[in-house]
């Protein structure tokens, strides 16, 4: 509290009470509780659709094709591979929005640089780091694929057999595809949600404003993972292979070609399924996100 007197004789002195706000520290955990959670919902609610874009993308077969795979292997197996997905995704969407929020502010408050190219290094920091959880994915993959079935029983027997055969380097293979999607749609993803959340009208209706949360989420996450599949096809044909030679990224893009009837068509087989999933995933994450963010805060 500070005394304030007036200098005007006559004039009795008034007090103003100061109110010194708290600061947000740097690195704030909430930001990583809030992705942590949003991302255990989403992948446990859409971990099935996953799969059937999965044969697509490695066997370049269509939706009926993959359908037909999933249900004769039957629900042993539907579940089959879920952990890597899980542990890598919470921790993953747990470094996207901390790593984010913590490279973002201090850009912005201390250094003053522009928001937007504030956005896109903080987005780019976060999509590079998130690389660190590659393992998750690679062994992910590896129990995906039928033909892995009985070689590798669950993904401790995979992460031990593949490192015990081939190494840790075994675990990065496909890291140069991972790169170039995690950073730049990392940057969209946080720039068009952050206009949309600023642009879009505020709903008086709880069950409008998640609707609009949901859908907000669910047309960016769509639009960025369809630009971005071509990528998502390299790595998934790089990471199938255990063992051998490491192929650069254009030799998988020209194996995928060549398999492909050389049609570039047929490189984006299996987008249509990508794309629901990702309307729905992206849409439930923006959700969850929004509501933890609520109770966290």
């Amino acid at each position: 509290m500070a005394i304030v007197r007036a200098e005007t004789a006559g004039v009795p002195p008034t007090v103003t009470t100061v109110v010194h706000e708290t600061p947000v520290p740097i690195f704030c955990w909430r930001e990583f509780a809030c992705g942590w959670g949003a991302a255990f919902v989403n992948i446990t609610t859409t971990y099935p659709i996953y799969k059937m874009i999965f044969r697509q993308m490695l066997h370049g077969v269509h939706l009926t094709q993959a359908f037909g795979q999933l249900r004769s292997e039957g629900m042993t197996y539907l579940y089959r591979g879920i952990f890597p997905p899980l542990a890598q995704k919470t921790i993953s969407l747990s470094l996207m929005f901390g790593v984010y929020d913590s490279t973002r502010r201090p850009l912005v408050e201390y250094c003053h640089v522009n928001p937007y190219t504030a956005k896109t290094v903080a987005g780019m920091a976060a999509g590079t780091v998130e690389a660190v959880l590659m393992p998750f994915e690679r062994v992910q993959t590896v129990l995906a694929d039928a033909a892995y079935h009985q070689k590798y029983r669950n993904t401790h027997h995979a992460f031990k057999i593949i490192i015990m055969e081939n190494g840790i380097k075994e675990l990065y293979r496909g890291l140069v595809p991972i790169l170039w999607r995690n950073g730049p749609s990392n940057a969209m993803f946080f720039i068009l949600r952050e206009e949309a959340d600023s642009r879009l009208p505020k709903r008086v209706s709880i069950v409008s404003q998640r609707t609009q949360e949901f859908v907000a989420g669910a047309c960016i996450g769509a639009f960025i993972s369809s630009l971005f599949y071509p990528l998502n096809v390299l790595k998934v044909t790089m990471q199938c292979r255990v063992g051998g030679p490491y192929d650069t990224m254009w030799a998988a893009l020209l194996q995928v070609y060549n398999e492909r009837d050389r049609k570039l068509r047929n490189v984006y087989k299996g987008v249509s399924m990508n794309c629901t999933r990702a309307f729905f995933s992206w849409g439930i994450m923006n959700m969850a996100y929004e509501q933890l963010k609520k109770v966290f805060y």
